[in-house]
């Protein structure tokens, strides 16, 4: 039998895809999901009925129009209706993923494997522990994808160590203000010069049985269990801590990122845009030619994400920080970004004057598209690992503001190994701001960020190349889901 009878003979794939149900993670499947599709690979994408109905609603999933061979299921999240524009509670989609998603998942499996086109494998996030149990049911390969960073892994899976050395619990409150945190840590393979506060945030307990730090303990515990890691990265960027993580779990762990780039290099994609791939919100596309009016690198684009929340105070001190650099900038206040439900006109008349022609505000937009563009020359974010990513892939160096979870280990490394970001202090001050951003955009630091950023940039693009790292881990990784 000659080898294209061979290929066509061999049954194709079918893997199904469950992501965390929130907005980055939701992202970073669907992109990685595409990238399978591409390979030939038939996908079954499974999203929270609450999320499925937000999405169609954004149109963010536009690209798939005309596509054969991507379906998408639904289940429920067994948490009650909220609002249908905002980011639902996290404590409580912890708990539903650990204490309800499970047999909804397994129902769905079920019902997939009596038509024909039998499941092979499954590739759940890696905080999607139930997906392993449905897997060995199934008697499918699992590969668990990780949206977060390679040092992000290894610092929530420290939290039964941190726990077992006595580090935590806190004694009490009062150990998160009186420099306890800045307690070093030496003992993490990989991972030198690290404070207490530089892992992530949720490891801060006062109670032992804190539900979301053995949650997270828990879902890089058993990472073990799968059969293959993915983590969105790139091997230049995070190699020595991925061989870390390999040997210890004693697990093939592949980089496979940044996923915009991959996606460039499929010719299915040439003519579909992909920016607003599985967007919760959708976007506005009026700062774009907002944008086309500003000079090269003299726009400072803030966005925290879609979990990140501010007090009307905290708003204040950002904005007039931003209001009083000078510095023009497009700032994305999504609805739900204030506490109790304010709104941006928390910012007042006097601020909008002041920032007349100089500041654009958007309750949502397509962000790689921002990044790329010309007139961006720095970024102040949350420190969320995909808008890092996405960052770093557009050459853009940034201010970061950490939230919580991840985001204080991922600033950590921005600032001390990667070198093209600045950290904002967590008492955020209109003059810490005004001055980060001054230094960023026109500083001799903030050249020396962007001459970094641009070395990544390229690092990511050879990853992402014909024999790129990525782009080999890629086709290793369906191997494993095709057997």
């Amino acid at each position: 039998m000659g080898l294209l009878a061979g290929v066509a003979a061999e049954k194709q794939a079918h893997v199904v895809c469950i992501p965390v149900p929130v907005q980055s993670h939701i992202k970073a499947m669907l992109k990685m999901a595409k990238l399978l599709h591409s390979k030939g690979v038939f996908i079954t994408f499974v999203n929270t009925e609450f999320n499925h109905r937000r999405i169609l609603k954004s149109g963010g999933l536009q690209f798939l129009q005309g596509l054969t061979g991507f379906e998408f299921e639904t289940i429920p999240d067994g948490l009650p209706p909220s609002d249908p524009d905002a980011t639902q509670d996290i404590l409580a989609l912890c708990q539903s993923v650990a204490e309800y998603m499970s047999q909804p998942f397994q129902n769905l499996l079920t019902k997939l494997n009596t038509g024909k086109n039998q499941v092979t494998s499954i590739l759940s996030d890696g905080f999607m522990t139930f997906s392993a149990d449905a897997a060995q049911n199934l008697g499918v390969p699992i590969v668990s994808l990780w949206t977060v960073a390679a040092c992000g892994f290894m610092g929530f899976y420290q939290f039964k160590n941190v726990l077992e050395r006595g580090l935590v619990p806190l004694k009490d409150e009062s150990y998160l203000t009186n420099g306890y945190l800045d307690t070093m840590i030496d003992w993490i393979p990989g991972m030198p010069d690290m404070r207490l506060a530089d892992l992530p945030s949720h490891l801060r307990i006062t109670d032992p049985s804190d539900f979301q730090f053995n949650f997270f303990s828990d879902c890089t515990q058993r990472a073990a269990n799968c059969t293959a890691l993915v983590i969105h990265t790139f091997d230049d960027l995070e190699q020595e801590l991925v061989n870390v993580i390999s040997s210890m779990l004693g697990k093939n762990v592949y980089t496979i990122g940044p996923q915009q780039m991959l996606l460039k290099q499929s010719t299915l994609d040439q003519k579909k845009p992909l920016t607003s791939i599985g967007s919760l919100w959708e976007e506005e596309k009026t700062c774009l030619e907002w944008l086309d009016s500003k000079e090269a690198d003299s726009v400072v684009y803030v966005n925290f994400g879609s979990i990140t929340v501010l007090s009307p105070e905290q708003l204040l001190e950002f904005g007039w920080g931003l209001a009083n650099s000078k510095f023009s900038f497009l700032w994305i206040i999504r609805p739900d970004l204030i506490i109790n439900g304010e709104s941006a006109n928390t910012l007042g008349l006097e601020f909008m004057d002041a920032i007349k022609d100089r500041g654009f505000i958007s309750s949502w937009c397509p962000q790689e598209d921002v990044l790329n563009h010309v007139a961006v020359g720095g970024f102040l974010t949350h420190g969320g690992w995909n808008s890092i990513l996405e960052s770093l892939s557009a050459g853009v160096p940034m201010l970061c503001w950490p939230f919580f979870g991840d985001q204080t280990i991922n600033c950590k490394f921005l600032r001390d190994k990667w070198e093209c970001g600045l950290e904002i202090p967590n008492n955020v001050k209109r003059g810490d701001v005004e001055e980060l951003v001054r230094l960023l955009m026109e500083g001799v630091e903030g050249k020396k960020m962007r001459n970094k950023a641009m070395e990544w940039k390229k690092l990511a693009e050879k990853a992402c190349g014909p024999n790129g790292s990525s782009s080999l881990n890629l086709d290793k990784l369906v191997v494993v889901l095709k057997n």
